[in-house]
C-alpha cells in the first residue's frame, strides 16, 4: 500500500513538474483575446488580401507573443532582438531606403500642383494631437499618437522613438494595422464627400519627366530636408539615397538588392517586432484602446480633408481634377493611390487614377516627415 502511494505520489510529482514547464500555468483570457486578434489579421491578409506582406507576419507574431512559456519576449528573445531594431532606428530609414529605390516621383514632378493635397490630407494627425492632450495624454505622447495619421509607419516609429517611447508597441502596431486595412476605411470616407459625377472626372495625361529631372530631384530634396528638418533628416535621406540609385541607371545591382532582398529582410523583422509587441499583458489597457480610437479618428479626419481640398481646389482651377485623389494625400504608398483607383474604377472601369494618385500620395510622404519634423523642433528633440 505503501509502495502504491509512493508510486501515485511520484507521478504527481513528474506531471506537476511538466505541467510547470509548459505555458499552461500562466495562460488567462487575455492571452485568447490576442491570439483571435492575430488570427483576423492572418485571416485578412490571406483571404482578403489586405497587405498580406504586413498582415500575415504582425498576426502570426501577435499569436505566438501571447502562448506563455517560451523565451521569444525575454531579455534576448527572437523577437526581443527584432523590437531592438526598431529602439535603436535602424529599421525606420532601413525601410525608406527601400521604398525608395522602388519608387518613381514622376508624378510628383510632372504635376507638382497635387503636392497640395499632400498637405490637405495631413489635418487628422493635428486633430488627433489636440483631442489626445484634451483627454490627458502629454504634449509628447500627443504628438506621437497624432503621427499615426500620416500613414507612415517607419515615419511613426521615428517619431515615437523620439517623443515617447514607452507607447511604441500601441502607435506602431495602429499605424501599421490601419495602413493595411485603408481598404476598409477609406473608401466610405471617399463616396460620402464626393458626387458620383466627381467620381467620374478623368484626369489629363501627365507631361513627360525627364531623366535628369529624376536624377537631381532626390539631390534637391535631400539638401533641403536636412537644411529645414534636421529631425526627420535619417529617413528622408535614405528614401532620397534609394531613389538616386534607381534613377542613375548605373548602380542598377545596388537599387535591386535594396528594393528586393534588403526589403524583404527587413519587412519581416519589422512585422516581427510590431506583433510581437501586442501581448496581452501590455497590450490590453484602456491607455491602447484610446490610441487605437484615436489612430483611426486620424485616418478618417486625414482622408477626408485630403478629398475636401481636392474640392476646394476645383473652385479654382478650369481643368478640374478628380476629388479622391486627396484621399491619396496619406502618407502610405503605395496603398492609398491603390485605393484611390480601387474606388474610381467601380464607377468606371476606364478611369485610371493610379498614376496620378501617386503625386499626392508621394507628397504625402513629405507631408508626414514636415509634420514629423515640425513637431520634434517643437518639442526640443533633435
Amino acid at each position: 500500500m505503501t509502495a502504491d502511494l509512493s508510486f501515485i505520489d511520484m507521478t504527481n510529482t513528474f506531471f506537476l513538474a511538466m505541467y510547470k514547464q509548459t505555458g499552461f500555468e500562466s495562460l488567462w483570457w487575455g492571452n485568447t483575446v490576442m491570439m483571435g486578434v492575430g488570427c483576423i489579421l492572418i485571416y485578412l491578409g490571406v483571404a482578403k488580401h489586405f497587405e498580406p506582406l504586413l498582415l500575415v507576419s504582425i498576426g502570426f507574431a501577435c499569436v505566438i507573443a501571447n502562448v506563455p512559456g517560451s523565451d521569444l519576449i525575454s531579455e534576448n528573445g527572437l523577437f526581443t532582438l527584432a523590437h531592438r531594431g526598431l529602439e535603436l532606428l535602424i529599421v525606420p530609414p532601413l525601410i525608406f531606403f527601400g521604398v525608395g529605390a522602388m519608387t518613381d516621383f514622376g508624378p510628383m514632378i510632372a504635376n507638382p500642383k497635387l503636392v497640395i493635397l499632400g498637405a490637405a490630407a495631413h489635418l487628422g494627425i493635428f486633430v488627433a494631437l489636440i483631442i489626445a492632450k484634451m483627454i490627458g495624454f502629454t504634449i509628447q505622447e500627443a504628438g506621437a499618437i497624432g503621427i499615426i495619421g500620416g500613414a507612415d509607419g517607419p515615419m511613426a516609429i521615428f517619431v515615437t522613438m523620439k517623443l515617447a517611447p514607452h507607447l511604441l508597441p500601441q502607435i506602431s502596431v495602429a499605424a501599421y494595422s490601419y495602413m493595411a486595412l485603408m481598404p476598409l476605411i477609406q473608401p466610405p470616407v471617399m463616396k460620402l464627400l464626393t458626387t458620383k459625377e466627381e467620381r467620374l472626372i478623368r484626369m489629363e495625361t501627365m507631361r513627360p519627366v525627364t531623366r535628369l529631372e529624376k536624377i537631381v530631384f532626390p539631390i534637391v530634396i535631400g539638401i533641403i530636408v536636412n537644411l529645414f528638418f534636421p529631425p526627420v533628416a535619417p529617413l528622408i535621406t535614405m528614401l532620397m539615397l534609394g531613389n538616386l540609385f534607381k534613377e542613375v541607371l548605373v548602380v542598377g545591382r545596388l537599387a535591386k538588392s535594396a528594393a528586393n532582398e534588403i526589403m524583404n529582410v527587413i519587412i519581416v523583422v519589422l512585422t516581427l517586432a510590431i506583433g510581437s509587441t501586442m501581448n496581452a499583458d501590455s497590450f490590453l489597457t484602456i491607455k491602447t484602446l484610446e490610441i487605437i480610437f484615436l489612430g483611426l479618428l486620424a485616418f478618417v479626419v486625414g482622408t477626408g480633408s485630403g478629398v475636401v481640398g481636392a474640392k476646394v481646389m476645383n473652385l479654382f482651377l478650369k481643368v478640374k481634377i478628380n476629388p479622391l485623389l486627396g484621399s491619396a494625400g496619406i502618407a502610405s504608398v503605395p496603398i492609398a493611390a491603390k485605393v484611390t483607383h480601387s474606388v474610381a474604377i467601380k464607377d468606371d472601369p476606364e478611369n485610371y487614377l493610379i498614376y496620378h494618385a501617386m503625386g499626392p500620395n508621394l507628397a504625402g510622404v513629405f507631408g508626414t516627415a514636415i509634420s514629423g519634423g515640425i513637431m520634434l523642433a517643437l518639442l526640443g528633440v533633435r
